[in-house]
């Protein structure tokens, strides 16, 4: 069989995915950038870069499309989709074969979606939350300022916490003060950490009730994997990760640009 390409682009708040697969859904290249304020821009790297590790020609992709809150700047897609509907496309792909209804968390860099699935992968309904940062990505970013620690190590000190930690606030900015006054009386930071990863979680489930195959997705799962785990416990019920987490927003875009080109063909 020819082989034939197809490409998927997530302009995020905090970063701008892509994804390309061939005709058979296997991805060959896959790129991830931090977003800036030139989208365009940032779009056409991130798809080169997938290009380039994929070792194909922009030519060879037969359809594009662009999904993320700055979709509308990638100005080479075929066409636009949402997020919701990329990230439920994504996660399908991957545990389709449990049988069974979902529920896709995303935890992205400014938001938190909650999305519920049927067994066929028919979008029921979903939640999102918006209004704060509490519980996202930027609100561990914050938690990692105030500690003094790099973003990239709170995984490991937080699988070295000797207690769960509560923290009573819900606001970023008043659990950051909390943190710091658990800080002065002598907490550790592994502890702290540990705590905020459960304050994360909370909000999760706040947002939503979450039935059937629970399946996370997002950069921050990606980077923290000991959250997935507090959620099982406090859930008690096991959490799918799918590989590369970061990037199910642009492999449901692929995915979803595959269906639409081969629908194409076969109507022409």
């Amino acid at each position: 069989m020819e082989k034939i390409y197809f490409g998927g682009v997530d302009v995020g708040a905090s970063t701008t995915k892509a994804a390309l697969i061939d005709n058979s859904e296997y991805i060959i290249g896959s790129s991830v950038k931090k977003t800036t304020t030139n989208l365009e821009d940032l779009a056409k790297k991130v798809f080169d870069e997938a290009l380039n590790s994929s070792k194909i020609l922009r030519e060879e992709v037969r359809y594009i499309i662009a999904t993320g809150y700055g979709r509308e700047n990638v100005n080479f897609a075929n066409e636009m989709k949402t997020e919701i509907i990329c990230h439920s496309k994504g996660s399908y792909h991957y545990f389709k074969d449990l049988n069974s209804s979902m529920a896709v968390v995303d935890i992205g860099g400014q938001d938190n979606k909650v999305i519920k699935l049927d067994k066929n992968g028919k979008i029921l309904n979903f939640k999102m939350n918006r209004k704060c940062a509490a519980g996202t990505g930027a609100f561990l970013e914050e938690i990692a300022y105030k500690l003094d620690v790099p973003l990239e190590n709170l995984n490991d000190l937080a699988t070295k916490a000797t207690k769960d930690l509560e923290l009573g606030s819900y606001c970023t900015v008043f659990t950051s003060t909390e943190i710091l006054e658990n800080i002065k009386a002598g907490e550790t930071k592994e502890n702290v950490i540990k705590g905020a990863f459960i304050s994360v979680v909370k909000r999760i489930v706040e947002m939503e009730s979450l039935e059937g195959v629970v399946v996370m997705t997002g950069g921050v799962i990606a980077h923290n994997p000991e959250i997935g785990k507090i959620l099982e416990k406090q859930l008690n019920v096991k959490v799918h990760i799918p590989p590369n987490p970061q990037i199910i927003g642009a492999l449901g875009a692929s995915l979803i640009a595959k269906e639409k080109f081969n629908n194409q063909m076969n109507q022409g």
